[in-house]
């Protein structure tokens, strides 16, 4: 089968032994999975210093093929959307646990679910914040995450800012009705002022990526008295004490999808936390990015930008390095499905 790795920092199309079902796992026949830009380009950066080649992505929808012992609410036939590597992967086929797939309604479109890393994520960081209805929520960075983070935070009924220096992404933010969008430092204060009444900004999201330092002590500036800052994206962690101790401000880390990620108890051995202990895991997060997009609360149709097939996916990646303003959300697609599916 087909899978897309980056050797050297180049990517590229290889060919690789289809995977095996084993307990507690499905096989999945993905019809499209996304790009992460940010994470997949820091993978890529990453392979020209090792030998080995990395497999790429992490987000993706499909159908089962094979279902595994243990495995009680996935069927074969069923539509999925899957999210976690190193199971889930630029691939035709890929061995998911049970906890990583989770069921797609039939009306809900497979290029909308691939996106279900993004969403939990997005989903994930927001119960970081531990906002509370009717606060105020500034989302710096209005990528792919950045625009599904503004409208989940619309949809739970905050008051939304996005901030972004690309005119673009605050057009694409402003036609989805998810909040007001910012392409300027000034407009963004004035922004606050007037959504806060006054008080600040009860949580600034940084889901911008880059190493320069300072974004931090801006989201401080930003915030209300004892407000919080959640890092989701990849930014220097620097900061400067005394603005944080001014405002006695929580600065929060937002690690993935949720209580699960990382855990090879929960993904790889299929033990569930126990709802009472652990409402939110990532399974439970990605299925209710899931719920959104099957009740129309989260639309994402208009922020993809193409589909790529996986014989070309080294295309997909140049786009994004010659023109990164023009790619917001790219899809690989894979051609062994059947049109009649709905895909």
């Amino acid at each position: 089968m087909k899978v897309v790795t980056s050797s050297r920092g180049n990517v590229q199309t290889q060919h690789i032994p289809e995977p095996e079902c084993s307990d507690n796992y499905v096989i999945v026949e993905n019809v499209y999975s996304a790009i992460s830009p940010g994470t997949e380009m820091l993978m890529i950066d990453r392979s020209k210093q090792i030998d080995q080649a990395v497999v790429l992505g992490y987000s993706s929808a499909g159908i089962v093929r094979e279902a595994g012992a243990g495995v009680d609410k996935l069927s074969v036939g069923q539509r999925v959307a899957c999210y976690g590597a190193p199971f889930v992967r630029h691939a035709e086929k890929i061995a998911v646990p049970k906890h990583l797939a989770v069921p797609l309604p039939e009306h809900v479109d497979f290029r909308e679910a691939a996106f279900v890393a993004h969403g939990a994520i997005a989903i994930h960081a927001l119960r970081q914040s531990d906002l509370r209805f009717g606060e105020t929520a500034v989302v710096v960075g209005l990528g792919i995450l950045g625009q599904l983070l503004c409208q989940i935070a619309s949809a739970a009924g905050f008051r939304v800012i996005g901030f972004d220096l690309l005119p673009e992404r605050c057009d694409q933010l402003r036609a989805s009705g998810a909040g007001w969008a910012c392409s300027g430092a000034d407009e963004l204060a004035e922004a606050i002022k007037e959504r806060s009444e006054g008080a600040g900004a009860d949580a600034v999201f940084i889901c911008a990526g880059g190493k320069a330092g300072g974004l931090i002590d801006q989201a401080l500036a930003w915030l209300r008295d004892r407000g919080k800052v959640v890092i989701v994206g990849d930014v220097k962690t620097e900061f400067d004490r005394n603005r944080l101790f001014g405002k006695e401000a929580q600065v929060l880390i937002s690690r993935a999808g949720g209580p699960g990620r990382y855990d090879p108890v929960y993904e790889g051995g299929g033990i569930d936390y126990p709802i009472g202990y652990v409402r939110w895991t990532e399974g439970r997060n990605m299925s209710e990015y899931v719920r959104l997009l099957a009740e129309g609360k989260v639309r994402i149709g208009s922020m993809i930008t193409s589909s790529v097939p996986i014989d070309e996916a080294a295309s997909a990646y140049e786009r994004f390095m010659s023109d990164p303003r023009g790619q917001l959300g790219v899809l690989l697609s894979y051609e062994r499905i059947p049109a009649e599916l709905g895909v």
